[in-house]
């Protein structure tokens, strides 16, 4: 994946700020991943001009380890196929420790490469 670029030399047609980095971008594949960790990490509901954006996976933070990971799965490929209609979910992983869950999310473009997207989350101690 390329390094953040600035405002001013943006070449793709999908761009978006990089988050943490004030006056960059990301775009192609970058653009990609941290769409899909914008919407893995909000709540539905958080967005007040669309109320459905984001995921519900922050309701399963607490859950017991052995009976979450089905449910983990389920919302993330739901959420990344309602929000990012440019890739496709090969594969999510779920690691669950005592204080953290990490969501690894195997994606590609079309017929490309595959794209490993990782999102950890913090969990109730």
């Amino acid at each position: 994946m390329t390094t953040p670029t600035s405002y001013t030399s943006i070449t793709a047609a999908h761009w978006q700020p990089a988050l943490g980095t004030p006056g960059e971008v990301v775009e192609g594949l970058r653009d990609i991943d941290q769409s899909i960790r914008i919407i893995l990490a909000t709540p539905k509901g958080s967005d007040a001009h669309r109320p459905e954006f984001g995921s519900d996976l922050h309701l399963y933070i607490d859950w017991p380890h052995d009976r979450v990971t089905p449910y983990l799965v389920r919302e993330t490929i739901e959420a990344i196929r309602r929000w990012e209609t440019r890739v496709q979910v090969v594969q999510v992983q779920v690691q669950i420790d005592t204080s953290h869950l990490t969501l690894k999310v195997l994606w590609r473009v079309a017929d490309s490469i595959e794209q490993m997207t990782e999102v950890p989350y913090a969990r109730a101690a």
